[in-house]
């Protein structure tokens, strides 16, 4: 066993869109042995020994985990999704926000997967028949007319960014790493001064 990763669900503040794909990604039956080497490391417990020969590949702009978990399954190891294992993780963004988050998933899953592709009818397609599934779910729990407007806009970012990532995707550097994360003028950051807080006693 290589990674374990939990359940996670959106809260109030979700977009409808969002709690959508936590539906499809994070179902309520556990996987003890996943034949696809998908994870999320917001709520996961990896394997120290595995990570410290194998860290994350900190060039990627994301989906480290993802590729992190394809190392392993490639090695023989499993990845298990343990539903009972649940968290809340909230995404609090605008379109922009959401356009750049996908876009950067977008490249770094074209060099896990150099062979996957993403046209533009791709993303005609994949944004009408989520836009389309999401409302149709809306409808359902009448909650359609207060969802119909983040579903569209969720969606186009979503699948924008997508598309664009595909489009640029490139060799990442670190120089090229710096520019995305780091406002301008902050590319060296001095050390943060310790935060005077308690430390969490679990076992209290």
């Amino acid at each position: 066993m290589a990674l374990t990763y939990g359940k996670q669900r959106g809260n109030e503040n979700s977009k409808f869109s969002e709690h959508q794909i936590f539906d499809r990604w994070y179902p309520d039956q556990p996987d003890r042995h996943r034949s696809r080497p998908f994870c999320n490391n917001a709520n996961a417990v990896v394997r120290r020994s595995l990570w410290e020969g194998h860290p994350y590949d900190e060039t990627l702009t994301g989906l480290e985990d993802l590729a992190w978990a394809k190392w392993a399954s490639e090695q023989g190891y499993v990845i298990a999704y343990v539903a009972e294992a649940e968290v809340v993780h909230v995404h609090e963004e605008i379109p922009r926000g959401v356009y750049n988050r996908y876009r950067c998933e977008a490249m770094a899953f074209k060099r896990i997967y150099p062979e996957a592709h993403f046209s533009l009818y791709d993303f005609v397609r994949m944004a009408s028949a989520n836009i389309a599934s999401d409302l149709w779910h809306a409808l359902k729990q009448r909650l359609c007319w207060r969802s119909a407007v983040s579903v569209f806009w969720f969606r186009t970012a979503q699948f924008w960014g997508t598309y664009q990532g595909y489009r640029r995707s490139l060799e990442w550097n670190w120089n090229l790493r710096q520019t995305f994360y780091y406002p301008h003028g902050m590319e060296t950051l001095e050390t943060p001064t310790p935060r005077q807080v308690e430390p969490i006693r679990h076992k209290e």
